[in-house]
């Protein structure tokens, strides 16, 4: 039976091309470049200044006269926005673990070993570099990957690599992730006040006990985390994204209706729906907009909220919250003393402990293990294929510069450690990607050199 399904000019020229965008995998990483381009532009053009000087406009809450929140955009982007961000990285870590590639032991195992080493290794160069004094707690930045602009250069190359190469960067970048999450909360947080943290605790405490009495609603969890958690750790020391990962842990991953019991009732309101006397006009009449809705309140029971959340989130910050961090936090101002600034202990230790820890940490941790039968190495991937992985996590970029402006507060250790990583990531980038592009030209004249 053919049916006709009405296309309005905003949907041809405007929803569609939209949406068919979003839904590429390398479109992520390519709004990223692009904002963290913008904001060096912006950062070394005649308007640096107003640039630099947008991002310190304080915003405040208060009641009355009473100011409980003063600060400035640019903490507000870093406290409050990757707030969001790290939620998302929570639902994802959460999925994992329950039903995706980290809740299978023997598969996981070799890509999170890599991402413990690749964590180890850099922390260990930079702090060669950098032994004594505040420049010291820099340690943490070189240990971070963008896993947005990691996968986005290895989904630039399509059908070249295999995609057990791609899952197990992903599970790697997952497993850094929850590193780095780690890091923050146990070495990158101020003077803590307990009062707070024991009221974020009882919030954490009522989320967890909603969990496991079958509340389900979204908008709830949302109200207690943000309005709770997330505000009392705000005000706690504890840094504020931990909130958000910790929210996340949260949130029911299971569904309410199984998928043979979703089938037969759909099938039946499916029936009810062809049964009901249509009325002849646009608008539908009042048995089926009841039936639609059932269907629609089935769907969401079909779903685990855990699911639901990170879907509808991970385009808002994809496209919202990470280009928006890239803007106010990419923006190095580029000078005379640039060339003096790239060979500063800070610079040379976090660019190399992106370029040289990543590629030791992952390639020699792994090998290892390959080597004493540990784990083994996915199907389809080779040690070539490991090799270019371990040059593109040396994209540290948005995690690196985040771990950077809670390390530091001197302005020219941030500025220092910026600039190694903008080099690391660019460097790391572009010989991952040409590395991966000619091994699969040469596998293919050599076939029985796969492996």
């Amino acid at each position: 039976m053919k049916y006709k399904l009405k296309i309005t000019p905003v949907d041809k020229w405007i929803i569609d091309p939209v949406n068919r965008f979003i839904g590429k995998s390398t479109s992520g990483g390519i709004v990223l470049f692009l904002s963290a381009v913008v904001a060096l532009i912006f950062a070394n053009s005649p308007l640096q200044h107003a640039y630099h000087h947008f991002w310190e406009h304080k915003i405040s809450f208060g009641i009355g006269n009473n100011i409980l929140l003063d600060k400035t955009l640019h903490h507000w982007i870093n406290d409050g926005l990757m707030g969001v961000f790290f939620f998302v990285v929570g639902l994802e870590l959460k999925r994992e673990i329950i039903g995706g590639e980290l809740s299978n032991p023997r598969k996981a195992i070799l890509p999170i070993v890599a991402g413990l080493g690749g964590m180890i290794f850099p922390a260990l160069i930079y702090l060669f570099f950098n032994q004594t004094g505040e420049a010291h707690s820099g340690w943490g930045i070189p240990m971070a990957t963008d896993i947005a602009f990691a996968l986005g250069v290895l989904f630039l190359l399509g059908k070249r690599v295999p995609t057990s190469l791609k899952v197990f960067l992903t599970v790697l970048a997952i497993a850094d992730d929850l590193g780095a999450v780690l890091v923050i909360a146990l070495f990158y947080t101020s003077d803590i006040s307990f009062t707070s943290l024991l009221i974020g605790s009882s919030f954490l405490l009522l989320l967890i006990l909603s969990n496991k009495l079958g509340v389900r609603n979204t908008i709830y969890y949302g109200i207690l985390g943000v309005g709770g958690l997330w505000i009392a750790f705000l005000v706690s020391g504890v840094h504020a994204t931990i909130a958000g990962v910790l929210a996340a842990f949260t949130i029911p991953a299971n569904v309410k209706i199984d998928e043979i019991g979703f089938i037969e009732k759909m099938k039946n309101y499916l029936q009810k729906f062809k049964e009901a006397d249509p009325n002849g006009v646009p608008t539908v009449t009042p048995e089926q907009l009841h039936i639609l809705e059932d269907m629609r309140t089935l769907s969401k029971q079909a779903m685990t909220p855990l699911q639901r959340l990170e879907h509808g989130m991970h385009p808002f910050v994809t496209f919202v919250v990470m280009p928006i961090f890239a803007l106010a936090n990419a923006g190095v101002t580029l000078s005379a003393e640039t060339a003096e600034t790239g060979t500063s202990y800070v610079a040379i230790g976090v660019a190399l402990g992106l370029l040289l820890g990543k590629f030791i940490g992952i390639v020699g941790t792994s090998t290892l293990f390959i080597k004493l039968k540990l784990a083994p190495l996915p199907d389809g991937m080779n040690f070539k294929h490991l090799i270019g992985v371990g040059f593109l996590a040396s994209i540290g970029f948005t995690m690196s510069l985040f771990i950077a402006n809670l390390a530091f507060t001197n302005p020219n250790y941030i500025h220092q450690a910026k600039i190694g990583i903008l080099i690391a990531s660019l460097i790391g980038g572009i010989i991952g990607f040409t590395f991966l592009y000619f091994s699969h030209h040469k596998s293919k004249l050599n076939p029985q050199k796969m492996n």
